[in-house]
């Protein structure tokens, strides 16, 4: 996620290092601090967004389940009227309620990582600020000191330097990263009829193990 990219850079950041580089401190010390309160509120908001998922996905996944305690529910009535056409489609019904649950559970926890990732980064952040906040004077005093010494200029090429080799850095691994997105797509085709053909297989003899269960089960109230 580019946001916490950028939260990254802004907790990393050694604020003494960047006041003695910096050509005018003041307006960079500034600059921050602007940056540090934008991307904050960026990142609460965010955090809302996350918990706002949250929420809609344990919905979703509890309106799932109950659809398919509803379909079973249908599936024994239909037995118990003879109706095993009837029976079938209900415990098909209800299997497939049963695979979405299941996959709200992945996404569920997928979202409660996403959610504490983020809290996490808007304390750093916010722990950041605070201390940006709180050396601003003992900055600018000390940049004035440094400044003294003339070494701005040494600073400032060797930050280029590791900016540039930064950039490479990130060009190759998003190059990495699209790459072996493509490659998985390839892969996702190749495998996706087969993987079809043989769900299809193992839900229909789900389903004539539930009906003979259920069948089974009549027999012995009867």
């Amino acid at each position: 996620m580019a946001l916490l990219e950028r939260v990254g850079t802004l907790i990393r950041a050694n604020l003494n290092d960047m006041v003695d580089r910096a050509e005018n401190p003041e307006k960079l010390l500034k600059q921050i601090i602007l940056d540090m309160q934008n991307q904050f509120l960026q990142v609460k908001t965010q955090v809302a967004i996350a918990i706002a998922d949250l929420h809609l996905l344990e919905k979703k996944k509890k309106e799932n389940a109950d659809k398919e305690v509803e379909w079973m529910r249908k599936a024994e009535l239909a037995v118990d009227k003879k109706q095993d056409d009837l029976a079938r489609a209900a415990l098909d019904r209800a299997l497939s309620y049963k695979q979405f649950t299941a996959s709200f559970d992945e996404q569920l926890s997928d979202q409660r990582t996403q959610v504490e990732i983020l809290k996490g980064a808007l304390q750093k952040l916010d722990a950041k600020l605070a201390e940006a906040h709180a050396k601003v004077d003992v900055l600018l005093a000390q940049s004035r000191r440094a400044r003294s010494m003339d070494k701005a200029t040494s600073a400032q090429l060797a930050v280029d330097d590791r900016n540039k080799v930064a950039t490479l850095e990130r060009m190759k691994s998003r190059i990495q990263r699209a790459e072996a997105s493509s490659q998985a797509r390839v892969e996702v085709v190749a495998g996706d009829d087969i993987e079809h053909r043989l769900a299809v297989l193992e839900k229909d003899d789900q389903i004539d193990k539930l009906l003979t269960e259920m069948k089974g089960r009549k027999a012995l109230k009867a």
